[in-house]
């Protein structure tokens, strides 16, 4: 690891193709998240989902912001992306049994990709600068984190969920004292990081919407015009997320980093924009995966009462997620999506009897206003 590479800390970056195919595993790993979602569509069910997608936020996170410090296309760096992904395989492979017979697989390649990171940004910081105190400081409580999260993974039971809860808990301390650290923060490449987990958590609705018609395929049967019209309907939802997202919030979160002075300044901000706020994000866009695979199956029935709270939870994760970091960035309020939150409730809650055909289209139907309504404010 001699003579690691170290960019000027005004050098930005695009993410390395190595970064991108770490992130197939998570494609793995969210299609499992799905699973869980789907089997047990209770509030259990999200509670161990959100444990889950916590910890698997963990070394993702871990590793962006380790490849932020280091130029990413060095061979040293691929190498240990390459391991680290190789480490990933059987981590998302044991998402859905984590919190059974997986629990110690689960835990230990966590725990692995996360030293990695560590490894990274230990040996690309700089002897007594600021950013390797910031580096220091961050590695001791998280190897604590590590310990627990390891031990957490052969224990049984509520002892494991309390272990692995303990583990988060110290990860989030750490990442509230790190805040006054001199990071090395390229915002350019963070941004196009978290632009990608989004996509990848918009491919899993792809991949659950598309389920109707490969069973219907697999019965050597036509899928019916309600069910293609529903898949249509799904396909405008993941379409507009999409929009909701890229069109304006991801450039502007970007510029806004970009127009910050100080390293902690910067630090504090990436911290909240893209670490703390993308999570919701994420998590949103999966539970709306479950929501729609499960309407998408039985278009013409009503959906059930917890699939309707899975679809409005998504969504209100998403847009209060993108309403929140966009506060953060320029105290403004995206009011728009503030209202389309509050209309898509009360759509939801009242659609109890509704075809889930219908219920899909007047979902997509206001979450296409909002963003019309959104896009003729902005450009007065």
């Amino acid at each position: 690891m001699k003579g690691l590479e170290l960019p000027e800390r005004t050098e930005d970056f695009t993410a390395d193709p190595v970064e991108l195919f770490f992130d197939l595993a998570y494609v793995f790993a969210f299609s499992q998240l799905v699973g869980v979602l789907v089997h047990d569509p209770d509030w259990t069910g999200v509670g161990r989902a959100a444990l889950l997608f916590g910890l698997l936020w963990l070394p993702w996170q871990q590793l962006t912001w380790a490849a932020n410090a280091v130029s990413g296309n060095g061979r040293r760096i691929r190498l240990i992306f390459l391991v680290a992904t190789v480490i990933s395989v059987p981590m998302a492979a044991a998402t859905s049994s984590a919190l059974g017979t997986g629990g110690p697989t689960f835990a230990i390649s966590l725990a692995l990709i996360m030293v990695l990171g560590f490894v990274i940004q230990t040996l690309s910081a700089e002897s007594g600068s600021g950013f390797q105190r910031a580096v220091l400081r961050w590695v001791a409580p998280n190897a604590a984190a590590i310990v627990v999260l390891v031990a957490g993974g052969f224990l049984d039971g509520g002892a494991r969920v309390f272990a692995w809860l303990v583990a988060l808990v110290i990860v989030f301390g750490a990442m509230v004292a790190a805040g006054d650290g001199e990071w090395v923060i390229r915002s350019g490449h963070f941004a196009e990081r978290h632009a990608l987990i989004v996509i990848v958590a918009l491919g899993e609705v792809i991949v659950a919407i598309g389920l109707p018609v490969v069973e219907a395929l697999a019965d050597d049967a036509t899928p019916s015009a309600r069910t293609l019209t529903a898949l249509v309907a799904s396909g405008s939802f993941a379409a507009l997320l999409w929009w909701a997202y890229f069109d304006r919030p991801g450039p502007a979160l970007e510029h806004r980093a970009e127009s910050l002075v100080t390293d902690v300044e910067r630090g504090r901000y990436v911290r909240d924009v893209y670490t703390w706020a993308h999570a919701p994000i994420v998590a949103g866009v999966i539970l709306s995966a479950v929501a729609l695979e499960e309407t998408a199956l039985h278009p013409a029935d009503p959906v059930p009462l917890s699939i309707r709270l899975m679809l409005l939870a998504g969504l209100v994760l998403f847009l209060g997620a993108v309403s929140i970091a966009i506060w953060r960035a320029y105290r403004a309020m995206a009011l728009e999506r503030i209202v389309a939150m509050v209309l898509i409730a009360a759509v939801v809650l009242a659609g109890a009897s509704w075809e889930g055909l219908y219920l899909i289209a007047s979902v997509v139907v206001l979450l296409g206003l909002m963003l019309v309504a959104e896009h003729v404010r902005l450009e007065k």
